[in-house]
């Protein structure tokens, strides 16, 4: 079976675009159900009963996706083949009591949401996206996508020592944006202001989820524009590939006699443990599943069967090689960008790599032409996690970590090569085909 789609530079220029209009996990979950409606898939809702057609379906649960597709005359126990990421990145979160200021400035009280880089959310402009939940239970997304706040950094004259002793943040005290200036701050302020820009009536916001980014849209960077900068690729990144892989092997003339069963899963929360309704810990893969399983008319015998076949591959970002410090690195593991995706590897299971999920994914890279990279840790330095070790132990399936290596992970900007995102599609579509 050759692979339906082959991705180039036109994949890196949409993911530019996937990114700038996602500021939010709930509006990288609309625009991913978007794309996949155009490629056939139709939304199913989780208190419907589930029929057993064949065909592209998909589940939205807030800042979450899992979307698959079903081969024509599928058996129940037919294995799954998983593309999991995220939908959230680091970044400054409105608290439930959200208007402050003083001394003549209107402020947002913000929270710190996962682990950013504190330092590259100073003297940023940035907007204000997410979901307002209305007094009936619907919710409605909002963008405030132009410059509406800053976190204005001290100057050098009143912090002398910045430059030799390096910048200290308060999170509590240092961090609260300005958006304008009042002497009289009243509670209420900012969910009106937003109610006015979204169309909606004064006192029908009850409840939010709301956060910053920075409005600098993402760009090509370099002589050759052989990089490219922008905010959320971790893991926005893997979100837009696995998607783009999903529905080119859906809407392939083979698909209809596809091995495997693909499947995106893109969970929120991974920023913070993954523990939650939304989040890779929580039961939603599970039970979507087991329904798929058993609304092809399958027993507990073929869910078992179907899990025991199936495989994940939990594609986050992974660090690249840094030129200024480079000997934060294993000596002998200096993934390049540019250089095709990192499968990466942690003994001690931070990642959920082994040896045999080693094969998969070099079947897969091997059929599609791609060449990837090998990430281990220094050991001196302690290791990230992913998704990967908390689906393969919740749900008992074989998980391969992988991703694409960048640089200044978990800043309100980061960097990657402009030819890994489409290398990682094309090896994700080889995975799914199987």
């Amino acid at each position: 079976m050759s692979a339906p789609h082959r991705f180039d530079r036109g994949h890196t220029d949409d993911l530019m675009s996937f990114l700038a209009a996602s500021p939010s996990p709930y509006h990288a979950v609309a625009n991913t159900a978007q794309r996949l409606e155009k490629a056939g898939f139709r939304q199913v809702a989780e208190t419907d009963a589930w029929d057993g057609t064949s065909g592209g379906k998909y589940v939205l649960r807030g800042g979450a996706i899992v979307a698959w597709y079903v081969p024509e005359g599928a058996a129940p126990h037919t294995p799954f083949r998983i593309v999991g990421a995220h939908t959230d990145s680091p970044n400054l979160r409105v608290k439930p009591v959200p208007d402050l200021g003083g001394h003549g400035w209107r402020q947002v009280a913000v929270e710190i949401y996962g682990g950013p880089l504190l330092n590259s959310w100073l003297d940023r402009d940035l907007g204000l996206a997410g979901r307002l939940v209305l007094r009936d239970g619907s919710t409605r997304l909002v963008d405030i996508d132009r410059p509406l706040l800053r976190v204005p950094q001290l100057a050098i004259h009143l912090d002398r020592a910045v430059n030799t002793d390096g910048l200290k943040l308060d999170k509590q005290r240092h961090l609260q944006p300005i958006w304008g200036m009042s002497d009289d701050v009243r509670e209420g302020d900012l969910i009106a202001f937003l109610e006015q820009e979204s169309g909606l009536a004064p006192g029908e916001v009850t409840g939010w989820d709301l956060m910053t980014h920075s409005v600098e849209p993402p760009a090509y960077l370099g002589r050759d524009r052989e990089l490219v900068a922008g905010p959320r690729m971790d893991n926005l990144l893997s979100v837009h590939a696995g998607s783009a892989a999903l529905a080119a092997v859906a809407t392939a003339p083979a698909g209809e006699s596809l091995p495997y069963i693909p499947v995106l899963a893109a969970f929120d929360h991974e920023e913070n443990g993954s523990q939650s309704d939304t989040g890779a810990d929580g039961p939603l893969l599970g039970s979507v599943l087991e329904r798929s399983v058993f609304a092809r008319g399958g027993s507990y015998e073929d869910r078992a069967r179907a899990f025991a076949g199936t495989v994940c591959l939990s594609s986050d970002t992974g660090h690249a090689v840094h030129p200024n410090y480079a000997e934060r690195h294993d000596p002998t593991h200096h993934p390049r960008v540019n250089g095709g995706p990192i499968l990466k590897v942690n003994v001690n299971n931070r990642y959920a790599t082994d040896g045999s999920g080693r094969a998969v994914w070099v079947a897969a890279c091997d059929r599609a032409g791609v060449p990837f990279q090998n990430f281990v840790s220094n050991n001196s330095m302690p290791c990230g996690t992913t998704i990967g070790p908390i689906t393969a132990a919740r749900h008992g399936i074989k998980t391969v970590d992988i991703g694409v290596a960048i640089l200044s992970m978990h800043s309100a900007r980061e960097l990657c090569g402009a030819d890994d995102p489409h290398l990682l599609a094309n090896a994700l579509v080889a995975f799914l085909e199987g």
